[in-house]
């Protein structure tokens, strides 16, 4: 329903301003501007869509090799401990606890082509608990906030492109990365968990997000006493390194269960074309819609009016010119990577304002791309809440971020 609303918002009000745009303006190209857009966004879904199939077709049968070969389900017993108090709908043991645990590891690693095929397949069995099919289930709900909060230790993709930009160090924002996603996924869960009345202080989550912290922690004191140049290159190594282990292990798992490997692989392989095909039409409505929004000038509004709004009151304005990207982030992942790579191109990737847009771009994830897409491979209609947290987690990661960078960078 919330999403319902949202998406009639961004033709509105996109509506509205370009009407004032051309009316007060005398902006004649405004509409044609708008229509364009939704004929590259459109197709833009089409294209996102078509290149997950691959991606999509390869992890889930290397998926179904895990599961058929027993090792999801050991991963389900090992976070067993944790997940069974954040996800208390799930039975005990259960395989879609191993999914879950699978993606979120591939999301601390930065891992985003594996950890959205394994997120998929977590929906797909979340979906089998669920009893009202078109409606999110509290687990649905807390493994989308905890996917929209982004929480990434290795933000290999960031780094990359300030090293193309000519970042005289690409790897100096990886230590606000890590604590401004922190914040964000800690926000998520924390609001998750009240609003479906998990204790949060029961002992296996207290020691959980304890030890979480103290290895956070570590990971800052590590790299920071760690020879900059090489933070990138050893992050790189060890996550495809830890991936490529992973993709062996599954195959020897079903090797060892006398399973027909290569027959398992295809047969997992086939969901993901389905899942593939069944997301096209969610993810081109909301990328219309965004883009709609965008080509309208009301990005532009809201953004101006924020810069005059924090001059007004006296508070430095340095942050405002990586405002697009904060605000874009939510709304579209492409978008977000391309205003982050314009604060670089105009303010040098080592200004303020070029790392800040770099610590925002890693702090969080895409939080109405995330929910077309894995709602959409469902087809569950009412998020409930996941839009609200999902953004008030984003809005923490935000506040963070440009916490952390007037803290490390100014």
């Amino acid at each position: 329903m919330v999403l319902n609303y949202i998406w009639i918002a961004f033709f509105l009000i996109a509506f509205i301003v370009a009407l004032g745009k051309l009316i007060f303006i005398g902006d004649t190209e405004v509409f044609t501007e708008i229509i364009n857009t939704t004929f590259e966004t459109a197709r833009t879904g089409f294209e996102i869509s078509i290149g997950l199939t691959g991606v999509l077709s390869l992890w889930l049968g290397i998926m179904k090799i895990g599961e058929k070969g027993g090792i999801i389900q050991a991963f389900s017993r090992l976070a067993s401990p944790v997940f069974n108090k954040l996800f208390p709908g799930i039975p005990k043991d259960h395989p879609v606890t191993g999914s879950i645990f699978m993606n979120l590891s591939a999301n601390l690693l930065g891992l985003d082509n594996a950890a959205t095929p394994m997120g998929l397949k977590a929906m797909q069995q979340l979906q089998e608990l669920n009893k009202e099919k078109d409606i999110a289930s509290d687990p649905m709900i807390m493994f989308l906030c905890i996917n929209a909060s982004g929480l990434t230790l290795i933000p290999i993709t960031v780094m990359m492109y300030r090293a193309q930009m000519g970042a005289a160090n690409p790897s100096d924002v990886f230590l606000p990365i890590m604590l401004a996603t922190f914040i964000s996924t800690l926000v998520a869960v924390l609001l998750i968990c009240v609003k479906q009345k998990i204790n949060l202080f029961q002992k296996n989550l207290i020691l959980f997000f304890g030890c979480l912290s103290l290895f956070i922690g570590g990971l800052v004191w590590l790299f920071n006493s760690m020879d900059p140049s090489r933070i990138s290159l050893y992050s790189t190594i060890f996550a495809n390194t830890f991936l490529f282990i992973i993709i062996c292990s599954f195959i020897l798992c079903g090797m060892r269960k006398k399973l027909n490997v290569y027959d398992t692989f295809i047969e997992g392989a086939k969901e993901g074309f389905k899942t593939a095909v069944t997301i096209i039409p969610y993810l081109i409505a909301i990328l219309v819609g965004i883009g709609v929004f965008r080509a309208s000038g009301a990005m532009d509004f809201i953004i101006e009016g924020i810069k005059t709004g924090v001059g007004y009151i006296g508070i430095d304005t340095q942050f405002v010119e990586a405002m697009p990207t904060i605000l874009m982030k939510p709304l579209s992942g492409s978008g977000a990577r391309g205003m982050m790579i314009d604060a670089m191109n105009t303010y040098g990737a080592d200004s303020f304002v070029g790392r800040l847009a770099s610590v925002v771009q890693g702090s969080t994830d895409t939080t109405f791309y995330v929910v077309a897409l894995y709602y959409g491979s469902i087809g569950v209609r009412n998020t409930r809440y996941t839009i609200p947290c999902s953004l008030l987690a984003d809005l923490a990661g935000a506040i963070a971020a440009i916490t952390l960078a007037y803290i490390f960078f100014n």
